[in-house]
């Protein structure tokens, strides 16, 4: 068993836009509430019906999305969130003229789309350690941004660097209210995409960092999970990790 606390709390409300951190969240059926609630669609002929991502578009990094506060502070959005342009021009999204300024911005025409459970292997949450983010910084002697590997979960923990890359089914992590277990199908050991190589503003990318990751740690950073008892998490809460 490893101990901890939750060290940082992450919501993508837009798929593949930045995010906002939290004080709270609320974990339950669909992973992080509020998280790829909402996504871009790609109209072009070859793609159209398919989700817009850093992968086809690394611009999409420049944009932000975030929820409006809660007037109680709860950790359940309020409705749909606010966009924020490169330039910090706040879009609502329902206004009217958000899909041509977005494919303005891409070079892509693009519709929107609201559903929840839009992550990539379902309703989900990801899960990083800062003892493995450290360890990756001392393999590659350079220091590495979080958000590139747009966690749900941050935990400082006891456990060793890069311990969850052993995580299978049945590992069990108790955080704040709610329990996180690795179960059903594309959970455990996160493999990664070629997103965590772009830094978090879309401008450089650095392929070396996953070449590293394939050599080193078979493509993994992070562990996805389910959630198996909902409840809230606060950053600071203690964690449990039974393994």
């Amino acid at each position: 068993m490893y101990r901890g606390t939750v060290d940082g709390l992450h919501r993508w409300p837009v798929k593949s836009l930045r995010g906002e951190r939290l004080s709270a969240a609320l974990l339950d059926h669909r992973g992080l509430a509020g998280d790829r609630a909402y996504a871009l669609i790609d109209e072009r002929p070859a793609h159209a019906g398919k989700r817009l991502t850093v992968r086809q578009s690394p611009p999409m990094l420049a944009w932000e999305a975030a929820y409006p506060a809660t007037c109680d502070g709860s950790p359940e959005p309020p409705g749909p969130p606010v966009l924020y342009s490169p330039g910090g021009v706040p879009w609502a999204w329902d206004d009217p003229g958000l899909p041509a300024e977005l494919a303005e911005s891409y070079g892509v025409p693009l519709s929107l789309r609201a559903g929840d459970g839009q992550q990539d292997r379902g309703p989900t949450v990801l899960v990083t350690f800062a003892a493995s983010l450290c360890g990756l910084e001392e393999e590659l002697g350079a220091k590495i941004e979080l958000e590139r590997f747009r966690p749900n979960v941050h935990l400082a923990t006891d456990a060793p660097a890069f311990a969850e890359e052993s995580f299978t089914e049945g590992t069990m992590i108790t955080v704040g209210e709610a329990v996180l277990e690795v179960t059903g199908a594309h959970a455990g050991p996160c493999i990664r995409c070629a997103v965590p190589s772009w830094d978090p503003y879309g401008r450089e990318r650095w392929p070396e960092l996953q070449k590293h990751l394939i050599a080193a740690h078979e493509n993994k950073f992070g562990v996805i999970m389910r959630v198996t008892r909902p409840g809230t998490v606060r950053a600071g809460d203690p964690v449990e990790v039974r393994h």
